[in-house]
């Protein structure tokens, strides 16, 4: 008897870490999120900033928009396809009166090295999810942006620009913030002086062009 009980132990334990092992990425920081939401609240008719580490690392970003309402759900390393996959936690909750999406450039960078094509199909399933909870909302996209430490990748981020600008130009209620040419220099040139250390992350100075590039598209 005593040995089948220390049988079910050990299955029971096996299977807690089998199932912690199986969460998805990305898996807590939805969590700190909802645990946020039920300690803070949601404010109602705010503007949701959907996206990858250049949200998360926006963390004052509502000092830039102090006659906004901000609920930012940025988590560091995201790619569209994590969007997809969280969809119904990124959105469901939340109610907004806007969407901003920064999301794309870490696909590119991912394992499956995905093409243009696959990376556009992300953008525009997490646009339908979007739609299939507020289909009157604006919708906001900003390009992926320049960043120096991934020139190797910045022929295939444009295009996927180019193709997710005209897709929304086709869609009602959206907008395409172009961010590139706010973050060059006067010669076309990407500033460095605006990146951290990793030339990938942006300093205070670059969230002050996105403040400025943004600011006219916010409802």
């Amino acid at each position: 008897m005593k040995k089948l009980r220390m049988i079910f132990v050990f299955v029971a334990l096996f299977s807690v870490t089998l199932q912690a092992q199986e969460k998805r990425m990305f898996w807590h920081d939805i969590q700190e999120f909802k645990k946020r939401d039920s300690l803070n609240g949601i404010p109602q008719n705010a503007i949701l900033f959907i996206g990858s580490s250049t949200f998360t690392k926006w963390l004052d970003i509502a000092k830039y928009f102090p006659q906004k309402k901000i609920i930012n759900r940025g988590f560091g390393g995201s790619r569209l396809s994590d969007l997809n996959y969280f969809a119904d936690d990124l959105l469901k909750p939340y109610h907004p009166k806007q969407i901003v999406v920064y999301c794309g450039d870490n696909d590119f960078v991912s394992e499956d090295k995905p093409s243009v094509d696959t990376v556009v199909a992300r953008f525009k399933t997490f646009y339908g999810k979007i739609r299939q909870y507020y289909p009157k909302i604006n919708v906001s996209y900003i390009s992926i942006k320049h960043s120096p430490s991934r020139e190797d990748y910045w022929p295939q981020m444009q295009q996927a620009n180019k193709q997710i600008k005209a897709f929304l130009k086709s869609q009602k209620n959206t907008s395409y913030i172009d961010i590139t040419k706010a973050m060059n220099d006067k010669n076309g040139v990407i500033r460095k002086d605006i990146f951290l250390d990793d030339m990938l992350h942006m300093k205070p100075s670059g969230y002050v062009i996105w403040e400025k590039a943004i600011a006219p598209y916010l409802k």
